[in-house]
């Protein structure tokens, strides 16, 4: 299994396909394979795409228990030193696109276009409170806290509610880019939402997109949050990437 050793973090990452590197940034209850599952193979086919875990999730190694999405935006920067990718197509979804929109804010001579998924630059609605590990034991979501145990195992080292109290601080806190900052991001960038999304509603699609200088956003017809795995319209999204890119290549 591939793992990248630095500041005492064991990151580890999924690596396949040839051609020019994309990297696909997972949200904040998943991991990198995971969340972009109905991606994998057809991105493959014409690009090299890394599905790194981020800081705290999947099977990534610390010895803290403590992360935060600045601290993941320096991570994805010493995550491509380390494998020597000057240069990078940034796939994000939630969390992940948070992540993303800081890096072409602070980073912007590493990220060659921007794609997010179910995120817009900003903080979210608030929907966090659900996730409080006592309400969630206290409700019975047994399904929910075994899915956070079995996924985060290794990052978490078994202690799930510090894992969550992490990701619901998070949540509250970032992305948080005032309107200069995202006026300020260069890369070709694309918004992609569900119909149904409540956490990054068409409003403020439309207000990222006005900042954000050789931007656009898709809104996909009857999805919610996430518009690109089964169940939803992988299909649809996947194309309106793959176009993407092919219209930006390095």
């Amino acid at each position: 299994m591939p793992y990248v050793k630095f500041d005492n973090l064991e990151m580890y990452y999924e690596q396949m396909g040839v051609g020019d590197p994309v990297l696909l940034l997972h949200s904040g209850f998943s991991r990198g394979i995971l969340a972009f599952s109905s991606q994998m193979l057809d991105f493959q086919r014409k690009y090299t795409c890394y599905f790194p875990d981020f800081r705290g999730h999947g099977r990534t190694r610390s010895n803290s228990l403590i992360w935060s999405s600045p601290q993941h935006v320096e991570d994805i920067i010493e995550f491509m030193n380390q494998l020597h990718i000057p240069k990078a197509h940034f796939i994000g979804y939630g969390m992940g696109g948070g992540v993303s929109f800081h890096c072409a804010v602070s980073h912007p001579h590493r990220i060659a276009s921007l794609t997010s998924i179910g995120q817009c630059g900003f903080v979210a609605c608030d929907g966090s409170e659900e996730f409080e590990p006592e309400l969630l034991l206290q409700n019975g979501r047994e399904d929910f806290i075994n899915s956070m145990k079995e996924r985060h195992m290794e990052a978490h080292q078994g202690d799930w509610q510090e894992f969550l109290r992490q990701k619901i601080k998070d949540w509250r806190t970032y992305p948080r880019l005032s309107d200069e900052e995202l006026s300020s991001i260069a890369c070709p960038s694309l918004l992609i939402a569900g119909q149904y999304d409540e956490l990054a509603p068409e409003n403020d699609l439309k207000r990222a997109t006005a900042l954000i200088r050789n931007s656009r956003y898709v809104i996909v017809p009857g999805c919610s949050h996430r518009p690109h795995m089964i169940g939803e319209n992988p299909s649809f999204v996947n194309e309106t990437i793959l176009q993407f890119l092919k219209d930006n290549s390095l």
